[in-house]
């Protein structure tokens, strides 16, 4: 397959700029791979798709408030740093973004109040540095926490509120590092998710810290020359072991997101089961694909040329896929990130 292959046109009212209301009242498209039928439902209703038994994979990493706005010495010039990750906890040492890039060089400190600066160090791309925070500021993620901004997609044409803090944010994450939402799961609530334990489906996390790439179009032709961008990931041993007793037991996987799914899929034994697994993947998945781990997959609606269509294309079917999203189209499902959902049986 190639790039044109995933280009299309998503009209701009479609783009949602706002979450509904209720996260669990998100409208929800459903994708029968084995009858190539599609129904219209409520994401509530995903529970009525699971039975005692299966088990449901959920991403736990936390979005961090990764856009800084702050003042670069001397010159007072304002200086947007957008941190993507920790390089070294111990040295404070962190990989960023700054715009605009032509007024930052190495050895250049930006303050952005009286008790968080950091300096640049190093040159990484051509926006890109790197840079160490002042050891005196504490916990950096806290820091971030406090003095960040909540990262809103590029395509989200808006200046974030403070209800994103929380709406760009998944009920169930745990461990700061993502500078994007694994979107899927944010139509989950606590309700909800009681309610599928209660009918005995279990519930289990992987980590998957979802960095600036998820944003990044393909740009060449051959999808075999396309490169990820590694992110952070870790399986957890008990999650493995109940995961491979569910795939032994012919029970179902629900997978929430692509980011979860890009986990599990980079942890897979020989035998075709879920392993515990810590380190870095950039493993970019697209048709043709056998996927060992991902029964049945919870998604949204993505980006023309991105990596996550493709992804969702290779489990459900190019054409089926692509008919579905016509469908949405016309039917005005809302699209991206804070969009509605999409659920491939």
């Amino acid at each position: 397959m190639k790039l044109s292959d995933y280009q299309y046109k998503i009209p701009t009212n479609l783009i949602a700029k706002f979450p509904v209301e209720e996260r669990d009242k998100s409208r929800m498209m459903v994708l029968n791979r084995k009858t190539q039928e599609i129904e219209n439902k409520t994401f509530e209703d995903i529970i009525d798709y699971m039975s005692k038994g299966d088990v449901l994979v959920i991403n736990e990493s936390k979005v961090m408030q990764a856009r800084l706005y702050g003042n670069k010495e001397r010159t007072n010039a304002k200086i947007e740093v957008f941190v993507l990750r920790e390089l070294n906890k111990d040295e404070n040492i962190w990989d960023v973004i700054v715009d605009p890039a032509r007024k930052v060089r190495i050895g250049n400190r930006i303050y952005f109040n009286d008790e968080l600066w950091c300096e640049v160090i190093d040159n990484t791309t051509s926006r890109g540095r790197t840079v160490r925070f002042n050891k005196d500021a504490g916990n950096i993620f806290e820091a971030i926490e406090k003095n960040g901004t909540t990262p809103l997609p590029p395509y989200i044409k808006r200046d974030p509120i403070s209800e994103d803090k929380e709406n760009y944010q998944t009920v169930y994450a745990t461990t700061f590092g993502s500078v994007a939402a694994p979107t899927a799961g944010l139509h989950f609530t606590k309700e909800l998710l009681k309610k599928i334990k209660k009918k005995g489906i279990k519930v289990v996390p992987v980590l998957l810290h979802i960095g600036i790439g998820t944003f990044r179009t393909v740009e060449v032709e051959d999808l075999t020359k396309h490169r990820m961008d590694s992110e952070f990931f870790e399986v957890p041993q008990e999650t493995a072991e109940i995961v491979t007793e569910a795939i032994k037991a012919k029970k179902n996987i629900f997978v929430v997101g692509t980011s979860t799914c890009r986990a599990l899929e980079s942890s897979v034994t020989a035998e075709g089961y879920l392993k515990p697994n810590r380190g870095w993947t950039d493993k970019f998945i697209y048709p043709p694909y056998d996927f060992y781990i991902t029964k049945k997959l919870i998604t949204n609606f993505h980006q023309p040329a991105s990596t996550l269509i493709m992804l969702v294309a290779a489990f459900g079917g190019y054409d089926f896929v692509m008919d579905a999203y016509k469908k949405a189209v016309k039917e005005k499902y809302r699209f991206y990130s804070y969009g509605d959902a999409m659920l491939i049986l």
